[in-house]
C-alpha cells in the first residue's frame, strides 16, 4: 500500500480551506444573530413623545433588546398642525435613520391613532420598512364626505380648496377638526391642511394601504369600543395587498386603551415576522 505524506506547508493550506469554509457556513448565522429591530413610535394626533397610554411602549421595546424611539410629531399636542404633511414625512425618514444608526437592520412603524395614516404613508413612499404595527387607527379624510356628524371638518376642506383655487393656498387660516368626538380648530395655511385633510392626499389610509409594499407585513389592533371598530377593516385593511403575515386583531377596551391591552400581542407578532 502507498503511503502519502504530506508536508507542514500543505497541512497548513488543508486547515487554511477548512476554516474558511466553517467560516462561511457560519456566516448565515452570524448575520442573523446580529439582526437588531429598531421601533419608531408615532403617537395620535394631540399626543406627545410622554402620552400615558402609548410612551410606556418604549421600555417594553428595549426590555426586548430592540432601540426605540418616540419623537414629538407634527400633529402633537405642541405642534399642532407643523407645516406640510410632506414635513412629516422627512421626519420620519430622519428617525428611522437615526435607528439605523443605533444598530437597528430591521425596522418595524408602531402607529397610535393619527400615526397610523402616518406610518401606512411613509411606508408607501419609501418602502424602507419590514413591518406596520397600526393600534387604533384614527384620522379619517374620505370618512368626513361619507360619516354623519362630520359636516364641519367638510366644510373647512372645502373652504381650504376655495382658498388654494384662489391663489391663497399660503394664507394662515382657522379651519374645524374633529378629535374622537370634540371639535377643536386648526391653524394652518389652506396648503398645509389639504395636505392633511383632503380625501385624496397621502394623510388618507385608504388612498395609502393599497401602496404599502406587499413585502412590508401589518398588524391593526382596534378595541371594540372604538369608533371606528365597525368600520376600519373595510376602510383600509382589506385594501393592503396580500401578504400571509398580515394580522387583524380586535381587542376590548376603547381608542386609548388600545396600546396597553394589546402589548403581549404585537411583541409576539413582531417576533414571529422579524424572527432573529
Amino acid at each position: 500500500m502507498q503511503r502519502r505524506h504530506f508536508s507542514l506547508s500543505s497541512i497548513s493550506s488543508l486547515l487554511a480551506i477548512s476554516c474558511i469554509t466553517l467560516a462561511a457556513a457560519l456566516s448565515p448565522l452570524t448575520a442573523t444573530a446580529q439582526q437588531r429591530i429598531g421601533v419608531l413610535m408615532l403617537h395620535g394626533k394631540n399626543g406627545h413623545n410622554q402620552d400615558p397610554n402609548f410612551s410606556p411602549l418604549k421600555g417594553t421595546f428595549e426590555k426586548q433588546g430592540w432601540v426605540a424611539t418616540v419623537p414629538d410629531m407634527p400633529w402633537s399636542r405642541g405642534r399642532y398642525l407643523d407645516g406640510h404633511f410632506d414635513k412629516a414625512m422627512a421626519e420620519i425618514a430622519g428617525h428611522i435613520k437615526g435607528l439605523r444608526d443605533q444598530g437597528a437592520t430591521r425596522i418595524v412603524i408602531v402607529g397610535h391613532s393619527m400615526g397610523v395614516p402616518a406610518a401606512l404613508a411613509h411606508a408607501a413612499r419609501a418602502g424602507d420598512v419590514d413591518a406596520l404595527v397600526l393600534l387604533a387607527p384614527g384620522h379619517i379624510p374620505r370618512g368626513y364626505y361619507t360619516y354623519s356628524g362630520l359636516k364641519v371638518v367638510r366644510d373647512s376642506v372645502d373652504e381650504a380648496r376655495a382658498l388654494v383655487a384662489a391663489g391663497k393656498g399660503d394664507s394662515r387660516e382657522r379651519f374645524s377638526d374633529i378629535n374622537q368626538g370634540k371639535q377643536q380648530t386648526v391653524v394652518a395655511t389652506a396648503k398645509d391642511f389639504l395636505s392633511y385633510f383632503d380625501p385624496a392626499s397621502d394623510a388618507e389610509m385608504s388612498v395609502t394601504a393599497p401602496r404599502v409594499p406587499a413585502k412590508t407585513a401589518v398588524m391593526t389592533v382596534v378595541g371594540e369600543q372604538d369608533p371606528l371598530f365597525k368600520r376600519i377593516k373595510a376602510y383600509y385593511v382589506d385594501k393592503l395587498p396580500a401578504n400571509p403575515k398580515n394580522k387583524y386583531l380586535e381587542v376590548s377596551g376603547g381608542h386609548l386603551e388600545t396600546p396597553r391591552v394589546a402589548t403581549d400581542d404585537m411583541i409576539k407578532w413582531i417576533k414571529a415576522v422579524l424572527a432573529e
